[in-house]
C-alpha cells in the first residue's frame, strides 16, 4: 500500500492554514506585524483551513479500507484542522451573524458628531471621514437602541465625567476641547489591534446633558457589532 497523495496534500494544506491562522494574530501580538497585514494573514488561514477540511474529508473517502490506501490518519487530522479552523471562525462570528454590515455607528443621526483632530492623522489622509449615506436605515434597523446618552449633570461637569470614563475604558484620548464638549479618542482592539475612531460631543440638554457617540472603524466593511458595544459601554459607564 502506498500512502494516498491527497492525504499527503490535505495534511500540507492543514499545516499551512494552522500557521497562517494562528500566527498572523500572534506576530500581530508580539509586534512583529501591523493589522493591516496580519490580518489577511489571518484570512488565508481561514480560506486554507475550509480548503484542507473538504481535502481532508475527500482523502479519507479515497483511503477507506477497501481502497488498499493508506493515509487516513493523514487525511483525519487534516480534516480535524480544517474543522477546528472554521468552527473557531464560525463561533466567533454566531453572535454577530444577523447584524448590518456597516462599520460607522453614531448615537444622532441627522447630525452625526464630526471628526476634526482625527481627520488630520496620516492614517486618515484620503479618508471619507463624514457619516456614509445610507448607513442610518440599517443601523436603526440593528441597532435600535443607540441614542443619545442623557445625563443630569451640567456639559462642564459631564464632560470631565466623560474622560474619566473614556481613560477608564482604556481608549487613547486625541483631543479634548471642553468649550465645545468635543473629544476625540481611539480604541484598540485586544486580538488584531484594530483602531476605531471615536468622537464624543457633549451639548446641552433641558438641566443636564446630551452626550452623542460615534465610533468608525479604519478597515472593513463590517464591524461585528465592535462599534456599538463601544457606544454602549461608554453609555453604560454614563448612566
Amino acid at each position: 500500500m502506498h500512502t494516498s497523495r491527497l492525504a499527503r496534500l490535505a495534511m500540507a494544506t492543514a499545516a499551512l492554514s494552522a500557521l497562517l491562522f494562528f500566527g498572523g494574530p500572534l506576530l500581530i501580538q508580539l509586534g512583529a506585524l501591523n493589522a493591516p497585514v496580519g490580518f489577511p494573514i489571518f484570512v488565508f488561514g481561514f480560506l486554507f483551513g475550509i480548503l484542507s477540511l473538504l481535502l481532508g474529508l475527500f482523502a479519507l473517502y479515497t483511503t477507506r479500507p477497501a481502497t488498499g490506501r493508506a493515509g487516513r490518519g493523514l487525511a483525519l487530522s487534516a480534516a480535524g484542522i480544517g474543522a477546528l479552523v472554521v468552527g473557531i471562525v464560525f463561533v466567533a462570528r454566531g453572535p454577530s451573524a444577523n447584524l448590518p454590515l456597516i462599520n460607522d455607528i453614531s448615537t444622532d443621526l441627522e447630525d452625526p458628531p464630526e471628526f476634526i483632530a482625527l481627520a488630520e492623522v496620516p492614517a486618515n489622509a484620503g479618508r471619507d471621514m463624514s457619516y456614509p449615506e445610507g448607513f442610518a436605515i440599517e443601523q436603526r434597523a440593528g441597532y435600535p437602541d443607540l441614542a443619545g446618552i442623557i445625563v443630569p449633570t451640567p456639559p462642564d461637569e459631564t464632560f470631565q465625567a466623560t474622560v474619566r470614563a473614556i481613560e477608564g475604558l482604556g481608549w487613547e484620548i486625541v483631543d479634548r476641547d471642553p468649550t465645545r464638549g468635543h473629544i476625540e479618542a481611539t480604541a484598540t482592539s485586544r486580538i488584531f489591534h484594530f483602531v476605531d475612531d471615536i468622537v464624543v460631543r457633549i451639548e446641552p440638554e433641558g438641566f443636564g446633558s446630551r452626550v452623542d457617540v460615534r465610533s468608525k472603524s479604519r478597515m472593513g466593511k463590517g464591524d461585528l457589532g465592535a462599534n456599538a458595544a463601544r457606544i454602549r459601554q461608554l453609555r453604560d459607564a454614563l448612566e
